[in-house]
């Protein structure tokens, strides 16, 4: 009994090839153009962070100070600590390349990497109310 026709391996090969050059370009369209971190708290923009490398420093939000930040010398920006109960966001990991984010949604946070400049025609993140 057979599972798969050679037409079946034709179409998966095809839509994977597809999707491999679909991430090969998105990946030589945004690492040229400079990251920053915006944070959003309860879609209300309240914090950016240039990612410059040689920086290492925690930070908080005033809105929530127990969501505890880290930005690291080589650029890249994480959940350090935070008060929610499934630390999630924590386990996220550092982000530092344009379209990657982390939520805390517990908290309301949303950490978001975009490039500095800034056009109307990128993708963007919804957050809902």
């Amino acid at each position: 009994m057979k599972f798969f026709k050679k037409s079946d391996l034709l179409v998966i090969s095809v839509i994977l090839a597809v999707g491999i050059i679909i991430w090969i370009l998105y990946q030589c369209i945004y690492t040229d153009k400079a990251p920053i971190a915006e944070i959003y708290y309860y879609s209300e923009l309240v914090e950016t962070v240039s990612l410059d490398k040689g920086t290492d420093r925690k930070f908080s939000i005033p809105q929530e100070p127990n969501v505890i930040f880290h930005l690291d010398r080589e650029g890249r920006i994480c959940f350090e600590e935070s008060d929610c109960p499934d630390k999630v966001c924590i386990n996220t990991g550092k982000l530092n390349k344009v379209g990657q984010f982390a939520a805390c949604l517990p908290n309301g946070i949303v950490l978001k990497i975009v490039s500095q400049e800034k056009n109307n025609d990128d993708v963007d993140i919804v957050v809902g109310n």
